[in-house]
């Protein structure tokens, strides 16, 4: 039998492939366990995020009282914050929520309306004379799921309830998670580090401190970032007077987490809404756009994001790409944190591989 390199590795692929295809064969033992990962997924994730939010703050508390107090106190600021945001933000959020819910099946006939306008259009109707396109088609079509999801989500009583229950429960959940990771994570590098061998405790802790700068830094600016932008597309909105501003910027500044296309995401409503109120107001909502993208790229970003991550843009592009058809919006949002991560695994395992290379060839030569 061939005992070439290449042939070890062939020979260790074939029986990680036969294991996976045994084990896919007895998927009642692995049943439980997806379940279980499935459950706790949202909740870690979230109490995660919040963890390195809040991190830097409870570090710098408990420099003066004990770290538990710290985290009780920073909770009652949250919650004290929250509340006051909610009295401030609230009455203005329920009233452009309900308003534009009502007004919903007006936008998407305003739609159906233009297209057809279109359609009528001599230079469009050019490319009618494919009977595969027409312009009345698409927009029914579209027109019929918008509809049919409003409609859908209106009769599912019963999915709703529960999403809405689920939800609360990962609110009750998540402060109880987020609290022990507050408390204990600054102990868990050195629970990890028990299961390295002691010559290589170095490298290992240069990996895990490798890692959570990458997570860090990322999820940090990010966030910081997503609300700077928020904040000036709703003030941009009220100077020129967009109707739904709350509404569209919250839209703006959750999307722009996505990286690259989530600001295209996020300006996409804010057009639509901004075109059929008035159509040179769409060019005002561009115009605001671009100002604050720019604003964003060149001054902010630059100071809050740096170049920890130091991905090149078109690596984010293809992993968003690609992310986005294994397992669509989280893909989006865990494809650059987790190509960070693996960078820093990959580039110190070379590093400690070359070490030991370099290692054993000076205990030969000695």
């Amino acid at each position: 039998m061939p005992q070439s390199k290449w042939f070890r590795i062939g020979y260790g692929l074939i029986v990680i492939l036969l294991i996976i295809y045994l084990l896919s064969l007895v998927n009642f033992i692995f049943t439980p366990i997806t379940i279980m990962i499935k459950t706790l997924f949202a909740p870690i994730i979230l109490a995660g995020v919040m963890y390195y939010l809040l991190r830097p703050l409870v570090n710098l508390v408990a420099r003066y009282i004990p770290r538990g107090l710290a985290i009780l106190s920073i909770y009652l600021m949250f919650i004290g914050l929250i509340t006051l945001l909610l009295f401030l933000i609230g009455p203005t959020l329920q009233q452009q929520v309900n308003s534009l819910v009502k007004n919903t099946p007006d936008i998407v006939n305003d739609i159906r309306d233009f297209t057809v306008e279109l359609q009528e259009n001599e230079y469009i109707a050019r490319f009618q004379q494919d009977e595969r396109f027409s312009l009345e088609e698409i927009s029914g079509k579209i027109a019929d799921n918008l509809n049919a999801y409003l409609t859908a989500f209106g009769s599912n009583v019963i999915n709703v309830i529960s999403a809405i229950t689920g939800f609360i429960v990962l609110l009750v959940i998540i402060p109880f998670v987020l609290f022990y990771m507050l408390k204990d994570g600054n102990s868990l590098p050195d629970q990890i580090i028990k299961f390295i061998p002691r010559q290589h405790e170095r490298e290992g802790r240069d990996v895990l401190k490798d890692m959570d700068i990458a997570i860090s830094s990322y999820i940090q600016g990010q966030i910081i970032v997503s609300i700077f932008v928020g904040v000036l597309i709703y003030i941009g909105f009220l100077i020129i007077g967009l109707e739904y501003s709350l509404v569209l910027a919250l839209i703006a500044m959750f999307t722009n987490v996505i990286p690259f296309i989530g600001p295209f995401i996020g300006t996409i409503p804010s057009i639509i809404v901004a075109f059929f109120d008035e159509p040179i107001m769409a060019l005002w909502v561009l115009i605001v756009v671009i100002i604050v993208q720019q604003l964003e790229s060149n001054l902010v970003s630059p100071q809050v994001m740096g170049k920890k991550l130091d991905v090149h843009p078109l690596t984010i592009i293809l992993l968003l790409l690609v992310a986005s058809k294994f397992a669509g919006l989280l893909g989006l949002l865990l494809a650059v944190p987790t190509y960070a991560i693996s960078k820093v695994v990959v580039l110190h395992t070379i590093r400690f591989i070359n070490l030991r290379k370099v290692k054993v060839t000076e205990d030969t030569l000695l």
